[in-house]
């Protein structure tokens, strides 16, 4: 490995500045112990003297036993005309109890000047006295040169300036901060180089995402020099976001060969993404680098094919690297080895060029042709080929179902029925229930008639219901299309149905998702 670089993660502090994200005091603590187990250098941890639950985590903070991370606080220079020692502000900080205080100044002399409204000389003092003071109380300083890119395009000689007053005043980092996250890379680069030439003192990067450039901008900036990059998980942060220390983190360790975080630690990165979004209550972006779902799919029939002889002339590293794994679609695009490779995957034996395959090839295309879609219906999937195999017989077979709704202008609700008659191992069964909506009488009907043939039906549950008109130019006569995802436990599986009566699509899929669950149970 080449020298390394430090993480420092700013999720607690800049992103929750992102919209949508929120976490209690609970939450952060949480985080910040997943955080320091992963190998983060630094964790930012909230504004100490901007809220109460952010001087609460402080407190909790200052005595965990951290294994890996520094706890850093943040926050501003001294306001102007007031002495650092006088300014309850960075006082505050102090009092935080942090090994790491990280404060930000003004580079920009817009910012300066129309912002601030004082002058360049006192905007320099303002720096380098507070940095002495945090300093002068035991702390490790780092600070943030807010604006830094674009002050330094407006009066380079200016910006240089306020980042020599940090290091005068003992700042052991100097961070370089593309705050409206416009510029480019080879603006970084270039900026990055000169600054690290000049200054002394280690340099780092806190680049935003406005330009899509977060993790780019990031990576030039070490090429350049810098040592240390500022970014959150998921990339999180204001407008657009901050550098996703996702994909930053294995770029530069994987990539770059830089070290970053402990070796052992790499394959966890997908289960850091995940646990943020978790208590974000985010879902995942699924086409995220290296974590997402998506990351190493392959639906492309000649993709697949090539994929099934040598992973790598279609993946550029092994999944698990980053803890994630391969994934096989299967759909119009698809070709043998698509559904071969996808069987297998789901623990099914299949003969790559048996007829049977060709066969659930053909059946997957014209089912597409009609609407659905098995990328996202594993289960459904499943079932297919268990079908085309011919196996087993169907745990239950269906006579008749029948959905009535009544309403009344006199009544403040509607009823809805439903009445299931089913054949077990060649029994009748007559069953009749009420729910909330035609589907979830269907679905409490259909499992009370097969709760006492089928008895761990019962742990089962319905957990997501998603419905897609498919062509809605026809209107109210447009095929729907139904995603149901069932859960046992920690168990999860979605099954597709389609057609044009939302009541029978979301019959398909309901039935498919409880023999695929029975199957399961039963298995061949």
């Amino acid at each position: 490995m080449s020298q390394a670089v430090a993480m420092y993660d700013t999720t607690l502090r800049d992103g929750t500045q992102g919209e949508g994200i929120h976490f209690s005091l609970a939450d952060k603590l949480r985080i910040a112990g997943r955080l320091d187990q992963f190998g983060m250098d630094y964790i930012e941890g909230g504004w100490p003297g901007s809220n109460e639950k952010d001087i609460e985590f402080f407190k909790a903070a200052a005595t965990h036993p951290w294994k890996h991370a520094k706890i850093a606080a943040f926050g501003s220079t001294r306001r102007v005309g007031v002495s650092a020692d006088r300014d309850s502000q960075v006082v505050t900080l102090v009092e935080a109890r942090t090994p790491v205080v990280t404060i930000f100044g003004k580079t920009w002399l817009l910012h300066v000047t129309e912002i601030l409204k004082t002058t360049p000389e006192e905007n320099l003092a303002m720096i380098g006295e507070t940095v002495a003071y945090l300093k002068s109380a035991g702390r490790e300083v780092v600070y943030d040169a807010e604006h830094f890119f674009d002050g330094c395009k407006d009066n380079p000689e200016y910006a240089l300036k306020t980042l020599e007053a940090a290091a005068l005043g003992g700042a052991t980092t100097v961070v370089l901060c593309d705050t409206n996250g416009g510029t480019m890379p080879s603006e970084i680069a270039e900026m990055t180089r000169l600054v690290v030439s000049r200054l002394g003192v280690p340099v780092g990067i806190h680049t935003h995402n406005d330009c899509g450039l977060g993790v780019a901008n990031a990576l030039a900036a070490v090429e350049a020099g810098a040592v240390q990059v500022q970014g959150t998980i998921n990339g999180y942060g204001e407008r657009t976001g901050n550098c996703n220390l996702t994909t930053v983190i294995p770029s530069l360790q994987l990539k770059m060969g830089r070290k970053v975080v402990p070796d052992e630690q790499m394959p966890r990165l997908r289960d850091l993404s995940l646990f943020l979004d978790e208590i974000a209550n985010v879902n995942p972006d699924i086409r995220a680098p290296f974590v997402g779902d998506t990351s190493f799919a392959h639906k492309g029939g000649m993709h697949v094919n090539a994929v099934n002889k040598l992973a790598r002339s279609f993946e550029h590293i092994r999944p698990e690297q980053v803890g994630n794994r391969q994934r096989i679609l299967v759909g119009e695009l698809s070709g043998k080895t698509n559904v071969f490779m996808k069987a297998k995957e789901l623990g099914l034996s299949l003969d790559e060029k048996s007829p049977e395959t060709r066969d659930i090839l053909t059946k997957v295309k014209e089912l597409e042709n009609q609407g659905y879609e098995f990328e996202a219906a594993d289960a459904s999937f499943d079932l297919l080929v268990r079908r085309a195999l011919e196996k087993r017989q169907p745990l239950f077979e269906l006579e008749e179902y029948h959905v009535s709704i009544r309403n009344s202008p006199r009544r403040d609700y509607a009823t809805t029925e439903a009445t299931v008659k089913l054949r077990v191992n060649g029994e009748p069964c007559y069953t009749v229930a009420e729910g909330d909506g035609p589907v979830n009488a269907l679905d409490t009907a259909l499992r009370s008639a097969l709760a006492k043939f089928y008895p761990a039906i019962t742990a089962m549950t319905l957990c997501d219901y998603k419905v897609r008109i498919i062509d809605s130019s026809h209107g109210t006569e447009a095929k729907t299309r139904v995603l149901i995802t069932s859960a046992h436990g920690s168990d999860h599986w979605s099954t597709v149905g389609v057609s044009g009566n939302i009541i029978e699509a979301s019959w398909v899929a309901l039935t498919d998702s409880i023999e695929y669950f029975l199957s399961r149970q039963t298995p061949i």
